[in-house]
C-alpha cells in the first residue's frame, strides 16, 4: 500500500498525521517500515505489543520506540494511548458520507458557523504547509526552476485548477511553461524535455495514475520532476526528485476542500516570487509587457 487510505485517515489526530509529514524524509528504513505499518494498520497497532507490532512491520522494539519519539511522544505506549483516544472520539460517527466535509459541521451549525470553520481549515491547513517546509527540498526546488529552459505542468480534475492558476503566472512573466489538460498533449510535451528542464506534477494523493506514469516518463528523460502532494509516501514522492508537502487533512480524504488546493496554490505564489526576485531573466519587462497588452481588455 503506497499511502495511508481514505478510511485510515480518519483514525489518525490531524497532528499525529502533520509530525509524520514532517519526519518521514529524515527517518531511517527501519523506522519508514514502522511508519507505514502505522499508516496501513492503525486498529492493529492500538490492539498490539510492541513486540508484536515490531515484529509485523520488520523491524525492532527500539526501533518502534525512536520512531514514537520522533513524533512527539515519550515511547510506543503513548502513541498507542493517542490514537485510541482519537478513534474512540470518532467511532460511531459516519466517514463513509461527504455530506460533512469539515469536522464540527451538520445541519444544525448556524450558516456563520460553517462559514468560520472553512475559513479555519484553510488558515489551519496554510500554517501547517508553512511550518512543514523542508528548506533542503524548497530551495532545491528554486534553484532547478531558475536553471530550467522549460517547465511543464501537470495535473488532472480538481488539481489542474492549480496547474492553470500557474501557467497563467509563469507564461505572463515570460518564462517558457507549458500546461494542457489533454494527457497525450503532456506526454508529447514531456517527451520533448532535456535534462535541465522541469516538471510539476500536482497530485493531493500521489496516486493518481496517469500523473504517474507522465513523471516516470519524464525521469526516463532525465528532467527534474518536481512533485506538490499531501502524502510523503506515494507512487509519486518515489518517482519525484524534489518533494513539496502540503498539510490539509480532511475528515473525508476523498472530499474536495478548499484547503488541498489552497496549499498548492500558496507553495507555488512562494516558488513564483523567488522566481521572480531571483531569476537573471528580465522578467519584470515581460511582466510589464504583458500588463500593457491586458490593458486593452480593460475600460
Amino acid at each position: 500500500m503506497d499511502i495511508i487510505n481514505a478510511e485510515n485517515l480518519t483514525k489518525f489526530p490531524r497532528t499525529c498525521l502533520i509530525k509524520i509529514q514532517a519526519v518521514y524524509p529524515t527517518l531511517k528504513k527501519a523506522e519508514r517500515r514502522a511508519a507505514i505499518y502505522l499508516l496501513e494498520n492503525p486498529e492493529a497497532v492500538v490492539s498490539d505489543t510492541i513486540v508484536g507490532a515490531a515484529e509485523r512491520a520488520g523491524c525492532s522494539e527500539t526501533t518502534w520506540f525512536r520512531f514514537a519519539k520522533r513524533l512527539g511522544f515519550s515511547g510506543f505506549h503513548t502513541l498507542k494511548e493517542e490514537l485510541t483516544e482519537h478513534m474512540w472520539s470518532v467511532k460511531g460517527q459516519d466517514v463513509a458520507s461527504g455530506t460533512s466535509l469539515y469536522e464540527d459541521t451538520s445541519r444544525e451549525s448556524s450558516s456563520l458557523g460553517i462559514a468560520q470553520r472553512v475559513f479555519d481549515s484553510s488558515i489551519n491547513a496554510l500554517r501547517d504547509t508553512c511550518n512543514l517546509i523542508d528548506e533542503t527540498q524548497y530551495n532545491s526546488a528554486v534553484n532547478a526552476l531558475l536553471c530550467a529552459r522549460k517547465i511543464v505542468l501537470c495535473g488532472v480534475g480538481d488539481a489542474y485548477a492549480v496547474v492553470h492558476s500557474t501557467y497563467q503566472k509563469f507564461f505572463r512573466a515570460g518564462l517558457n511553461v507549458y500546461a494542457n489538460s489533454d494527457q497525450d498533449l503532456q506526454l508529447i510535451a514531456v517527451g520533448n524535455l532535456m535534462p535541465s528542464d522541469v516538471v510539476i506534477a500536482i497530485s493531493y494523493s500521489g496516486r493518481t495514475r496517469s500523473i504517474i506514469d507522465l513523471v516516470k516518463f519524464a525521469k526516463e528523460r532525465g528532467s527534474t520532476v518536481i512533485a506538490i502532494t499531501n502524502f510523503p509516501v506515494s507512487p509519486l514522492t518515489k518517482n519525484s526528485d524534489i518533494v513539496l508537502l502540503t498539510a490539509a487533512f480532511t475528515k473525508h480524504a476523498n472530499g474536495e476542500i478548499i484547503s488541498k488546493r489552497i496549499t498548492q496554490l500558496c507553495l507555488i505564489e512562494s516558488l513564483y516570487v523567488n522566481l521572480l526576485l531571483k531569476s537573471e531573466s528580465d522578467i519584470d519587462s515581460s511582466i510589464q509587457s504583458a500588463n500593457a497588452a491586458i490593458d486593452i481588455n480593460k475600460l
